[in-house]
């Protein structure tokens, strides 16, 4: 890669996150269930009934992103492998990185948190003390044993994955300005695929992107080695109030199963959502909720949320289908997926709505080639010489406005080439309700108020759903 992508890559590299008090809207001290209680999806997207089937036992799924505190009480026993390719983090990648170091936390919990048995811990410990002082002040000498206290481990609070069975590896990768190792992301991207492969990972989940099409041509043969060995690879597809418009890399790399963004509705997100033609399949995005380096939780929205969703549903696929293939994994979610917006496949919600229980269990064609198109044949076609990058086109959902017909192309982008200046990797797919650093603070909630004093209020959803 030349000096100048990486001179511009350091200089125009963005994080949309949030202050790290912002994310936290409730005190982490308070009532454990509310957080449990706020995972609207484990009723509405029918998981519970999911895990009946599956959990996603033994399955490991690579989080590349900022690294996971797997000293988390929800992760307690999940995370069971990572590596650092940042080189300011752990070696086992489990130090939270960058200017979002708590984005990586956040996503593995909603990937595969196990929640915690905290309450009943300190339940138990209660009664060991009160058993103990009244032995003693009544000189009790029983050998009865005391109350035991349980170990940490997962239990009925906290936040609880997708897959609350599947191990994760976390590899940690500098997301933001300023490295101070100077390892790039057009190096550590590929290393971490590499990795993550090499290491046994079924599925990777990469909830982090850029605003341009194009990719370094150095990622190519490490998504091209994770095609052939068989890993289900997911992506976020950003969001709008992070400043992407349209999909950006990877999650318009071939092959890629990249995810949208739904409100609580079941609608297109507005702000944790973004739009384009490599859009597969379309997840809850906000409100969400997750854990926090340190032990604590926030509430936060993003595809950064939808993605592991999906990438938890492809767990539990592959657990129970030990000898599918990726391909067929990834059929498996979009032949299932609810249609909404458009008839067929559209460039909000892709094939539409997940429905996890389907995808586990329903009758679905087979496949030999992947739906979300091949790595292997792209760059067959697109590699052969230098080409100009393609112009991306203006996002049809736009504030004030309608939304006009879409087109519903079936295949992934042609995106020939790549160019020099490529965009820098923004982790910014999972927005706190909070400031949001793009090239200037912006407050989600000033933006919605705005929006609703302004004359001319854009719908929620471009596509209104279309119920029987």
């Amino acid at each position: 890669m030349t000096k100048r992508f990486l001179t511009r890559l350091g200089a125009l590299l963005v994080i949309a996150t949030v202050a790290l008090g912002a994310l936290v809207s409730v005190p982490s001290t308070a009532h454990a269930d509310q957080w449990r209680d706020d995972q609207f999806w484990l009723d509405d997207y029918k998981i519970k009934e999911a895990w009946k089937t599956s959990k996603g036992k033994g399955v490991k799924v690579a989080v590349i992103d900022s690294g996971i505190d797997d000293e988390h009480p929800d992760l307690k026993g999940v995370v069971t492998g990572g590596k650092d390719f940042s080189g300011v983090g752990n070696d086992d990648g489990t130090k939270p990185v960058g200017e979002a170091p708590q984005h990586g936390t956040l996503v593995g919990t909603v990937l595969a948190g196990r929640g915690n048995n905290k309450k009943a811990i300190a339940k138990a410990k209660k009664e060991r003390a009160a058993e103990i002082k009244r032995r003693k002040d009544e000189n009790d000498d029983t050998d009865d044993p005391l109350p035991k206290v349980p170990k940490p481990g997962p239990g009925p609070d906290g936040v609880i994955g997708i897959a609350p069975e599947a191990e994760l590896l976390s590899i940690s990768v500098f997301l933001g300005r300023g490295n101070p190792t100077g390892v790039s992301i057009e190096e550590q991207i590929p290393q971490a695929v590499r990795w993550a492969v090499d290491n046994g990972a079924k599925v990777i989940n990469m909830s982090l992107g850029s605003n341009k099409q194009d990719w370094p041509k150095s990622w190519d043969e490490a998504f091209l080695y994770a095609e052939e060995k068989d890993v289900v690879v997911v992506a976020a597809a950003g969001n709008r109030a992070s400043g992407a418009l349209t999909v950006g890399a990877p999650a318009t790399i071939p092959g890629v199963l990249t995810v949208a963004g739904l409100d609580e509705d079941g609608l297109a997100s507005w702000d944790s959502s973004s739009e384009g033609i490599s859009i597969g399949v379309s997840a809850p995005a906000e409100p969400l909720v997750g854990g926090l380096p340190g032990g604590g939780y926030s509430k936060w929205a993003g595809t950064s949320g939808a993605a592991p969703f999906v990438a938890g549903v492809a767990a539990l696929i592959r657990a129970e289908n030990p000898d599918m293939s990726a391909p067929q994994v990834i059929q498996r979610i979009l032949a299932t997926a609810k249609d909404e917006g458009k008839d067929g496949v559209d460039t909000i919600y892709g094939h539409g709505i997940i429905q996890p229980v389907k995808a586990l269990t329903a009758d679905v064609d087979e496949v030999d080639r992947n739906p979300m198109d091949t790595m292997a044949e792209w760059i067959r076609v697109h590699r052969r010489g230098e080409e100009p990058s393609p112009q991306v086109t203006e996002p049809e959902f736009k504030p004030g406005e309608k939304v006009a017909a879409a087109p519903t192309p079936q295949a992934k982008p042609n995106l020939v080439g790549h160019s020099d200046e490529q965009a820098p990797l923004v982790i910014g797919f999972g927005t706190g309700l909070g400031l949001i650093l793009l090239g200037g603070a912006l407050h989600i909630s000033m933006r919605l108020r705005e929006r609703k004093a302004a004359a001319t209020t854009p719908p929620r959803n471009p596509y209104p759903p279309q119920r029987p």
